[in-house]
């Protein structure tokens, strides 16, 4: 793979961003994260926030929720796109891993980052 892969988050509200400022804060660097919000839009304008944050390049897009407006868009845009990968259920966690985890294939990181956000879920005592 020539270049690193992009991450996508797309979320209701400003929650994509919040994230990304997150994980720059924790890192130190954020670059490949690129947050996506469907504030304001319709969910055609959403798919063609997701085609520029994309950039025809392979991504992850990782959606806040396994349902709704943004999975939709974000099912519908990834449609057919081979170098696309959708995450359904994204947290913190998943979102750090895979900004170290940028070489690996889409469909690669993208299990990885199941993986990686499965196991910070926890119930504590």
């Amino acid at each position: 793979m020539s270049e690193p892969l992009r991450g996508v988050v797309v979320s209701h509200a400003a929650l994509a961003q919040a994230l990304v400022e997150a994980v720059a804060r924790i890192t130190g660097h954020a670059e490949g994260l690129v947050p996506v919000s469907n504030d304001g839009c319709s969910r055609d304008a959403l798919e063609q926030r997701l085609v520029e944050a994309v950039g025809g390049q392979p991504a992850v897009v990782f959606v806040d929720l396994p349902s709704g407006s943004c999975l939709l868009a974000s099912v519908k845009f990834a449609r057919g796109s081979p170098d696309v990968a959708i995450v359904a259920g994204v947290n913190l966690a998943m979102l750090v891993d895979f900004l170290y985890h940028r070489d690996l294939s889409v469909h690669d990181a993208a299990a990885r980052a199941v993986a990686t956000g499965n196991r910070s879920l926890k119930v504590l005592p």
